[in-house]
C-alpha cells in the first residue's frame, strides 16, 4: 500500500510543477540574502504549539475547575422578572424613564420609535432565598431552593444592543464572525482528559421557541485548528451526524478504510507540510473511537427514576432542556472538559408574563437539578456551572402598556448572570444596580471579565492563551479582560 501511495505522489509532481516550485523556491532564498540582517526581519516567530493535550505550560496558574458547563439562554433573560428585583419600578409602574436614569443611552430601532418609555414593575413576586438571602422571582423556585450554592453577578454589561453581535460577542470575544468560540479556546489550550469523546460539545435544546437563530459559527474554531471546534449532539437515531458507518459496512470495513486514509494524509502532509492535515487525521480517528462512546454515554436507560425526576419530566424526552442537563452531567463524569448548552426563546418584546413564565418552565428545575446532581456526586467543586444570557432587558415597557401585559426591549447596560462550583464563592450577590435597575452603580463586569475569569478559573491567564493569525496575536479577551478575584472563593 506504501508503495503505491509514494508512486500516486509521484505522479503528481510533473516537471512542469517541480520547475515552478523550484523557481520559487530559488527566488525565496535570493530575496532572503537580500534582506538579512536588516532589523531582524528573518528573526524566526515562535509558532503556535498544538497537541493533543493542550499547551505546554498550561495550566500556568493554580487552576480550581477541571471542566465547565454553560448554560446560554440565548435572547437575553429578563432580569426583572428573575434575579434583580426592583420595587421602584412597581412603585413608578406605567410613568416614563426619566431622562436623569437613562442619560442618553442608545436604544435599539423598536424603543427609538415610541413616544413613551414607560416604567414596568414586574408581574411576579420576589423572595429572599437561603441563608444567604439572594432574591429570587416566584418564577425560578428550584433555583431559589439551591440559591446558597450560586453566585450571582448582577452588574454585567456589553455594548452589543442587538442579538447576534451580543451573542458573538460573548461567545467569542468578538462581536463579529470568524473568531474562535470559548470552548474552542479551553480546548486548545488543555486539551482533553477523554481519548474517546471531544473536549468540547455542544446540545441545542428542541423543545425552546425558535425566535432567534443560532448558528454553528458560536461553538465554531475560528482561526485555531478544526479539531478545536465544538461537536454538536442532537437528539435522535444518530446524535452525531455522519458517525454511523453507510449501510453494509462494518467496524473493520471502517478501520481499513481509516487506515488507508491515514497513508495518504500522511504522505500529503510530508509534502505539503500542512498542520490541517494532522487536524483531519485526528478527526478522522475520534470519529471512529465515539461510534463506541456515543452510544454509550446517549443511553439513559441506566439512569434510575429518582434522577429524571430530579431533572422534571421533560428529562425522559431526549433534546430538551432537561434531558440535556441531564446529558451534560453524563458527559461531565467523562471528564469532557467543556459542555455548552443553548436554549432559545428569552426574547420577550410582547406577551412578557406568559412566554417568560413558558421559558422558566421549561429551564427552572433542570438547571437547579444539574447544580444538585453534581453536588452530590462531588463533582461541583472542580465544575463551573454558568447560566446567563447575551443581555438584559429594558425596565420600561416596549410597546403599549397594558393591566396584564407587557414586553421589554434590549438593554445591554446591565444584566445578571449566576454561577455555581468551580472555585467561585457560594451564596454571594456581586454587582448592584440603580434602583431602576437601568445603570450599574457598583463592581461593574464587562464580558472580558468574565471570559477572564471562566479561564483563570480553569488555570489559564487569559493574556497567555494565544493564537498566532492574519499577521498578529490574538487571545480569548482581545486586549481587555480583568479577573473577578472577588468572586473567587
Amino acid at each position: 500500500m506504501k508503495n503505491e501511495i509514494d508512486q500516486l505522489i509521484a505522479s503528481l509532481i510533473n516537471r512542469r510543477s517541480f520547475l515552478k516550485k523550484a523557481s520559487l523556491s530559488i527566488g525565496s532564498v535570493a530575496l532572503g540574502s537580500l534582506i538579512a540582517g536588516q532589523s531582524g526581519l528573518l528573526t524566526p516567530k515562535p509558532k503556535n504549539i498544538i497537541s493533543g493535550s493542550g499547551i505546554p505550560g498550561i495550566p500556568d496558574i493554580p487552576a480550581r475547575a477541571k471542566r465547565v458547563v454553560y448554560l446560554f439562554q440565548s435572547g437575553g433573560p429578563s432580569q426583572f422578572e428573575t434575579f434583580d428585583y426592583k420595587p421602584m419600578l412597581e412603585k413608578m409602574h406605567g410613568q416614563n424613564l426619566p431622562d436623569s436614569v437613562r442619560k442618553g443611552q442608545r436604544l435599539t430601532g423598536m424603543s427609538a420609535q415610541q413616544s413613551a418609555l414607560p416604567l414596568v414593575g414586574s408581574s411576579f413576586k420576589f423572595e429572599q432565598r437561603g441563608k444567604s438571602g439572594a432574591w429570587v422571582s416566584e418564577l425560578m423556585p428550584y433555583t431559589g431552593a439551591v440559591a446558597d450554592d450560586l453566585c450571582f453577578v448582577k452588574s454585567m454589561y456589553t455594548e452589543q444592543i442587538n442579538h447576534d453581535p451580543a451573542l458573538t460577542f460573548m461567545q467569542t470575544g468578538n462581536q463579529l464572525a470568524g473568531r474562535p468560540s470559548i470552548g474552542a479556546w479551553v480546548s486548545y489550550g488543555l486539551g482533553s482528559d477523554n481519548d474517546n469523546l471531544p473536549s468540547f460539545i455542544v446540545l441545542v435544546s428542541n423543545n425552546a421557541p425558535q425566535d432567534q437563530p443560532l448558528f454553528a459559527r458560536l461553538w465554531g474554531n475560528g482561526f485555531l485548528p478544526s479539531k478545536y471546534q465544538g461537536v454538536q449532539f442532537r437528539s435522535g437515531a444518530e446524535p452525531v451526524l455522519y458517525l454511523n458507518n453507510p449501510e453494509g459496512f462494518k467496524a473493520a470495513d471502517r478501520r481499513e478504510m481509516l487506515n488507508a486514509l491515514k497513508e495518504l494524509n500522511e504522505a500529503q502532509l510530508e509534502i505539503f507540510g500542512d498542520p490541517e492535515i494532522s487536524n483531519r487525521v485526528a478527526q478522522y480517528e475520534m470519529a471512529f473511537r465515539m461510534q463506541t462512546s456515543v452510544p454509550e454515554i446517549t443511553d439513559m436507560s441506566d439512569e434510575p427514576d429518582w434522577v429524571f425526576d430530579m431533572y422534571g419530566a421533560d428529562s425522559r424526552t431526549p433534546g430538551t432542556y432537561a434531558a440535556n442537563c441531564l446529558l451534560a452531567r453524563r458527559l461531565l463524569e467523562k471528564n469532557v472538559k467543556f459542555v455548552q448548552l443553548y436554549h432559545q426563546g428569552w426574547d420577550q418584546h410582547g406577551n412578557l408574563p406568559v412566554a417568560l413564565t413558558n421559558q422558566c418552565k421549561a429551564t427552572d428545575q433542570a438547571s437547579a437539578a444539574l447544580v444538585k446532581d453534581l453536588k452530590q456526586r462531588g463533582l461541583l467543586d472542580d465544575t463551573l456551572v454558568i447560566w446567563g444570557g447575551e443581555f438584559g432587558r429594558t425596565n420600561y415597557s416596549q410597546g403599549k402598556l397594558t393591566k396584564d401585559n407587557y414586553g421589554r426591549d434590549h438593554h445591554p447596560r446591565c444584566f445578571t448572570m449566576w454561577m455555581s462550583g468551580g472555585g467561585v464563592q457560594p451564596g454571594l450577590t456581586y454587582g448592584e444596580t440603580d434602583e431602576f435597575g437601568y445603570n450599574i452603580i457598583k463592581d461593574p463586569v464587562h464580558v472580558h471579565d468574565f471570559q477572564a475569569t471562566l479561564l483563570y478559573l480553569l488555570g489559564i491567564d487569559h493574556e497567555r492563551l494565544t493564537f498566532d493569525a492574519e499577521g498578529r496575536r490574538y487571545r480569548l479577551t482581545d486586549v481587555e479582560g480583568t479577573v473577578v478575584k472577588k468572586i473567587i472563593g
